[in-house]
């Protein structure tokens, strides 16, 4: 039996959270956030330490800085039940990275300073211990600079070990979706774009097109439509499911959860619907409180949350 349900290497680092800003930042002003959250933040932490948190056995592979913006990364992971025996502390040099959220009512500025999320590369990587698992999944495509050029061997490796594979590129900070991507979509199971980031893959604005492209191209192709729910597309089946209704508190790592949501039912064989109703669960349930991990953190709450949105 795997040692893992899920292996992920990528980005670990915190989001500093500010809240209550105005909607225009006018220069050489000194202007007063009125709540603020430091939490666990980067996308492939977030999948990762969601995932553990609704029962899936994972293992991380990262790089942190060895300051303290690091430590408290860690032991988020670590307090979440994911595997970091793998995690690489890099002792002079670059510091750990950090994203500050800059939070308006109904839209965000992100400001990443990458720190070590450029240097985890493909040497850096314990294949064995990424292969002792039914699934692996990849976060940031593009913010991996370091890994990027080696993605479509890492996923080769992987799919000749058995492994099934997602991937959920995220933002391309550069805003270039060059090619490159289309190379490794061959090896992809579960593409998990939201509705902005599959037209730009795809190069196109009719959404409708752009699931036509990338369902010929990967064997599942799910669209995550925050208000509107969620869709997945497997040749020509198609089945969308609705949201889950709350009071959001914020959007800031609802599509890293959905993923982990989506990604635990499927490692298990569930059927699609299972799998989207599982994915909106945990993206709503990230909503409900600051950042992407803190509502998975309470045990209790969480599990009255999905308890009461799974009938």
């Amino acid at each position: 039996m795997p040692q893992f349900d899920v292996t992920v290497a990528g980005e670990l680092n915190l989001d500093l959270i500010l809240y209550g800003l105005p909607e225009e930042l006018p220069p050489e002003r000194e202007l007063i956030a009125d709540r603020m959250m430091l939490t666990l933040g980067a996308s492939s932490a977030i999948v990762a330490h969601n995932l553990s948190a609704l029962g899936s056995r994972v293992g991380f592979v990262s790089k942190i800085g060895d300051d303290a913006l690091g430590e408290i990364a860690l032991d988020r992971l670590k307090a979440g039940g994911v595997d970091v025996s793998r995690l690489q502390r890099i002792s002079a040099g670059l510091k750990t990275g950090l994203t500050v959220v800059l939070q308006r009512e109904k839209w965000r500025n992100m400001v990443t300073y990458a720190g070590t999320i450029f240097d985890l590369k493909y040497e850096d990587l314990d294949l064995e211990y990424l292969c002792s698992a039914r699934h692996f999944h990849l976060s940031s495509y593009y913010l991996q600079r370091g890994l990027r050029p080696s993605v479509g061997k890492l996923f080769r490796k992987l799919k000749a070990a058995g492994l099934t594979i997602s991937l959920d590129t995220n933002d391309d900070p550069d805003d270039l979706w060059q090619d490159d991507l289309h190379d490794v979509l061959q090896f992809v199971d579960v593409f998990l774009p939201n509705e902005r980031e599959i037209r730009r893959v795809a190069r196109t604005d009719d959404l409708e097109k752009a699931i036509s492209q990338l369902a010929d191209m990967v064997s599942i192709v799910v669209v995550k439509m925050g208000p509107a729910g969620a869709m997945a597309q497997r040749g020509k089946q198609r089945v969308v499911c609705p949201p889950v209704k709350v009071d959001p508190v914020d959007a800031v790592g609802a599509g890293d959860s959905f993923d982990s949501g989506f990604v635990h039912e499927f490692v298990r064989g569930a059927d699609l619907a299972t799998c989207l109703a599982s994915g909106n669960r945990a993206g709503a349930l990230s909503t409900t409180r600051p950042g992407g991990t803190e509502a998975f953190r309470d045990r209790e709450y969480r599990e009255a949350f999905l308890h009461q949105h799974s009938r």
